[in-house]
Order: structure tokens, then C-alpha cells, then sequence
């Protein structure tokens, strides 16, 4: 009740009530799904192939002199009387562009696995050319980052493993689980 000027009482409306609680409405944030088996193995391969190809550019990088020293041989025979600095300019750029390549690779892999651990369904189709072009840059680069002698078997074998690794977890995160987990769900 409210008085008013003239002493006269005068009845205030109740508030209307409240609605009930409703359940309807999605959650303020919502829950994502564990990764399935498939995709965590997948992530594990894929990092594990990261490693082994940041092995062997490291083993590269700290072996440098030896690379170079061969590099210079080989470019002095395929251009002879050419002047010291265009060989060792030669030798430099092969190595280093060798090594700035494969690093590339493995960097946008991983950006793109980041992609798909996100939930980015395509992002696993990019993974496909670029898995390809890893692949070929191997091929060219390993004429240059080979190390002599039986160290050359080693790095092989690290490139390989690194490929097959890369291979197997592709193949996993086009398993029908993995499809389902990357697959968001509609509101």
C-alpha cells in the first residue's frame, strides 16, 4: 500500500512472477568431447615424426662445416674456374636453403595438426599436400644434407621413420572416430 497526498491509501499491483527456471537454453560454455584413441594416436605419431625430422636437421646444423667442405667440392666440379666466393655463395645457399625448407614443412605441419586438434574438420586435407611436398623437399634435400660415410645410414633412417610416422597418423585421423570427433556438433 502507498499513501498518497490527500491521506488516501491506494493498492500497488503485485509483480507479475517470475518465470521458472528453464533447461532449454545451451550451456555457457560448451563441452568438447575427449579426443578419440585414433586421434590421440594420431597426434603422438605426428609429433614423433616432428622430432625425428628436428633430429636430423639439428645433426645437420651441428655438422655444418662437414656439409659445407663437401658442398664447395661438389659445386667447384660442376663449375670449374668459378671464383671462390660464387662457390662458397652456392654452397651456402643449397645447405641453408635445404635446411630453411625442411623446417618449413615441419612447421606448417604442425601448424595445421594444431588445426585439426582444434576441431577443424578440413584442416586434415591440407595435411595431404603438405605431407606430399615434405616429401619431395626430402628427396631434393637429402642429396645435400647426407653426411658421408655410415652417419648417412642414420640419417636415412630418421627420414624414413619421420615419413612413415607422418604417414600412419594421417591415415588415423581419417578413421570413421576421428571423423566423428572433428565433426562438430549442431546447435
Amino acid at each position: 500500500m502507498a499513501f498518497q497526498p490527500g491521506g488516501e491509501e491506494r493498492r500497488v499491483p503485485a509483480p507479475p512472477p517470475r518465470p521458472g527456471p528453464s533447461y532449454s537454453g545451451p550451456p555457457p560454455i560448451p563441452a568438447v568431447p575427449a579426443p578419440p584413441r585414433a586421434v590421440r594416436a594420431a597426434r603422438r605419431l605426428w609429433l614423433a615424426s616432428f622430432v625425428a625430422g628436428l633430429a636430423v636437421l639439428a645433426g645437420s646444423f651441428l655438422t655444418r662445416d662437414s656439409h659445407l667442405r663437401r658442398l664447395h667440392g661438389v659445386v667447384e666440379d660442376m663449375a670449374p674456374g668459378s671464383s671462390a666466393g660464387a662457390v662458397g655463395a652456392a654452397a651456402d645457399t643449397v645447405f641453408w636453403g635445404s635446411i630453411a625448407g625442411l623446417l618449413l614443412f615441419i612447421l606448417l605441419e604442425a601448424a595445421v595438426l594444431a588445426l585439426v586438434m582444434g576441431r577443424r574438420r578440413r584442416a586434415r586435407w591440407a595435411l595431404v599436400p603438405l605431407l606430399a611436398g615434405h616429401a619431395l623437399v626430402l628427396l631434393v634435400a637429402s642429396s645435400f644434407l647426407l653426411p658421408e660415410g655410415d652417419a648417412g645410414g642414420h640419417v636415412v633412417l630418421l627420414w624414413a621413420g619421420a615419413l612413415v610416422l607422418a604417414c600412419v597418423g594421417l591415415v588415423l585421423l581419417f578413421l570413421p572416430s576421428a571423423g566423428a570427433w572433428l565433426t562438430p556438433p549442431k546447435p
